[in-house]
């Protein structure tokens, strides 16, 4: 009974609480460490970096799918090209039959008409490949299954879009930049870690407190009721003598983070230096796109010209196909220009740190 347990030999006491199915319960405050605040800015920090990787990754695959669409819409629009180019050849052809038997053209006429055409029909075939491979190429880097038929929304390079003017602050848009922010957050765990360096030297306090609580209890003799008590601790370490060994850590710590700034200041200079390099080349694109359309437009009519004087029998058949040639060159560059002024706007979307996602 109570009475006897009161009175008994307490080294009894555990077997007696575990026969009564007793229970008990401990709450410990959370220790106050005046050194924790600079340690747990680092995983915050390593956190952060890791979400930038996952964008930077993202806005990665976003550009190589928007490299390899430009590239099959080119060579799209060169197939188109091609085929056109080889129908030209074919009605050629036709045309300077006619003249042999009308005897105004001789055999060798027609043969330098049927290279042409030959060369015309390899031009087509390679066309035709490549736009089969880009194709698959672009399936495989969308996830999609490589033989499976898709429509190009922006086939046609007749009509180019303006190249959208940059607005906004140049330092806010490279600050946006993948690179700055991962070096802004490098540069803050360097700073964590010389604030850890540095408290080191400062003494560290922690303050602990405990609640306990049981059922039974023996704190005012024996009884089957919940009872407790309170605890508390101080702890104070003052550094005294450290054999320079803090001092190193400090210093190694300092200039950890005096070289995240200077990695900082230049990637902002390579970072400025790459924007306007991306700012010149779409502006060349630009007048180049410019001339392209006007040797374009001239071939056409050199082209309409030929055409003329061929059938009025003013000029030879190979007057002809030099014409048809310059044509074909003149349309495969201004091609060429297009796409290039699309990637150039697109590079330098990627240089100021602007969203590729449309």
């Amino acid at each position: 009974d109570g009475e006897d347990l009161m009175c008994g030999d307490l080294a009894s006491l555990p077997l007696l609480v575990d026969a009564c199915q007793g229970v008990e319960a401990v709450v410990d405050v959370s220790k106050l460490d005046t050194n924790r605040v600079a340690s747990e800015s680092v995983p915050r920090s390593a956190e952060t970096v890791a979400k930038l990787e996952e964008e930077k990754a993202a806005d990665d695959l976003i550009m190589e799918v928007d490299e390899a669409y430009w590239r099959v819409v080119s060579i799209e629009n060169k197939n188109k090209l091609a085929k056109e180019y080889c129908t030209l050849m074919t009605k050629l052809e036709e045309n300077v039959k006619v003249m042999i038997e009308e005897g105004v053209a001789t055999k060798a006429d027609l043969l330098r008409v049927m290279v042409k055409k030959n060369e015309a029909e390899m031009i087509l075939v390679k066309a035709e490949n490549g736009l089969r491979l880009s194709k698959m190429a672009l399936n495989q880097i969308c996830g999609l299954e490589l033989d499976k038929e898709i429509v190009l929304s922006e086939s046609n390079l007749d009509v180019i879009d303006e190249v959208v003017p940059v607005n906004g602050s140049i330092e806010s848009m490279i600050n946006n930049r993948f690179e700055i922010k991962a070096l802004t957050e490098a540069k803050n765990i360097a700073g964590s870690s010389y604030k850890i360096a540095q408290s080191r030297f400062m003494p560290n306090l922690v303050l602990s407190g405990n609640y306990i609580v049981s059922n039974p209890n023996v704190y005012n003799g024996y009884s089957n009721k919940f009872a407790g008590m309170y605890s508390f601790g101080l702890v104070l370490n003052v550094p005294i003598f450290h054999f320079g060994d803090r001092i190193h850590t400090l210093k190694a710590a300092k200039s950890e983070m005096r070289i995240a700034g200077l990695q900082i200041e230049e990637a902002r200079e390579k970072i400025e230096l790459q924007v306007n390099q991306s700012k010149f080349k779409i502006d060349e694109a630009k007048r180049k796109l410019k001339m392209t359309d006007k040797s374009v437009e001239q071939a056409n009519e050199n082209l309409k010209f030929a055409n003329e004087a061929f059938d009025a029998g003013l000029v030879s058949s190979t007057d002809l196909m030099t014409a048809k040639t310059a044509w074909l060159s003149a349309s495969s560059e201004n091609i060429d220009t297009k796409i290039e002024v699309k990637l150039c706007e697109l590079y330098l979307k990627k240089a100021l740190g602007k969203s590729l996602e449309k």
